[in-house]
C-alpha cells in the first residue's frame, strides 16, 4: 500500500527501536526464546521446502532459529537497525537463506511462491485498529491456502469490567532497571501511544481477514496472546 493516506509505520515504530545503540541491548531485554513457536511449526509441517515470512523480525531471534529448518526466510522490519543486526547474526552463523526486506504491514510486498507460514510477535500493536485489520488481510494474501499465521501480540483478554485491575497488576509486575526489561513507565508509554486490542476485537479482525483460528492461548495475566491460524 503506498497512496498517501497510509499510515506511517517507519515514523510511529518507537524512536527506540531505529536506534542502533538501543537496537543492540535489545535481545538482552526481550529475552525472546523461539523454542514453543519452532516446535509448533514442525507440529504443523514445517521442513525443508517451507518458505517462513516473519513481519516485524527485530533483531531475527526466530528468523534466525527457523532459518536452518526451511527453504527460505524472509525478514521484514521497518528499522534498518534491527535488520542490520539481523543480517550481521546470520552471516556470522553462515545462513544463507534469509533475505531482509525494510518495509511494514503495509508497505511488505512478497515475491515469489506464496509462503507456508508468516510469523509475527509484538509487532501488529503498532498499528492503530483500522490499520490492523487491513494489514491482516494483506497477510491472507501472502499465505497459501491452509498456511499457517502464527501471532503474538500484547493482547488484553481480561474482561471490560476488569481492566484497571489487569492494567494495574501488570504494571506492578514491570522491571526496576531498563536494562533488565520494560520498566513502568515504559509500559506505560505502551498504553498512551500503542494500540494493544482486546482480544475479542482481534479475533474478529482475524475471522474477517480470511483466517480460521485454530488455538487461541491467554496468558494468565490477561495481557499476552498467541494465536495458530489457517487461512481458509
Amino acid at each position: 500500500m503506498t497512496a498517501g493516506w497510509v499510515f506511517d509505520e517507519f515514523a510511529h515504530a518507537g524512536e527506540e527501536h531505529l536506534d542502533p545503540r538501543y537496537v543492540a541491548s535489545y535481545d538482552r531485554k526481550a529475552l525472546v526464546d523461539p523454542t514453543e513457536d519452532l516446535a509448533l511449526f514442525r507440529d504443523l509441517g514445517l521442513d525443508e521446502t517451507c518458505t517462513v515470512i516473519d513481519l516485524g523480525a527485530g533483531t531475527g531471534a526466530f528468523a534466525l532459529a527457523v532459518a536452518p529448518l526451511c527453504r527460505r526466510v524472509v525478514a521484514v522490519d521497518v528499522s534498518p537497525a534491527m535488520l542490520a543486526l539481523l543480517r550481521a547474526k546470520a552471516e556470522q552463523q553462515g545462513l544463507g537463506n534469509l533475505e531482509y526486506m525494510q518495509a511494514g504491514f503495509l508497505g511488505y510486498e512478497h515475491r515469489g511462491a506464496a509462503a507456508d507460514f508468516v510469523y509475527s510477535r509484538h509487532a501488529l500493536h503498532h498499528l492503530p485498529d483500522f490499520w490492523k485489520a487491513l494489514a491482516l488481510q494483506r497477510l491472507s494474501t501472502f499465505l497459501k491456502p491452509g498456511g499457517i499465521l502464527q501471532l503474538r501480540d500484547l493482547v488484553f483478554s481480561f474482561s471490560l469490567a476488569d481492566t484497571e485491575l489487569g492494567i494495574e497488576a501488570w504494571l506492578r509486575g514491570a522491571a526496576e532497571r531498563s536494562e533488565d526489561g520494560w520498566t513502568r513507565p515504559e509500559l506505560e508509554t505502551h498504553l498512551r501511544e500503542e494500540y494493544s486490542p482486546f482480544s475479542w476485537v482481534l479475533e474478529a479482525m482475524l475471522d474477517r481477514a480470511g483466517f480460521e483460528i485454530r488455538q487461541a492461548n491467554h496468558h494468565e495475566s490477561g495481557i499476552y496472546s498467541a494465536y495458530t491460524c489457517v487461512k481458509r
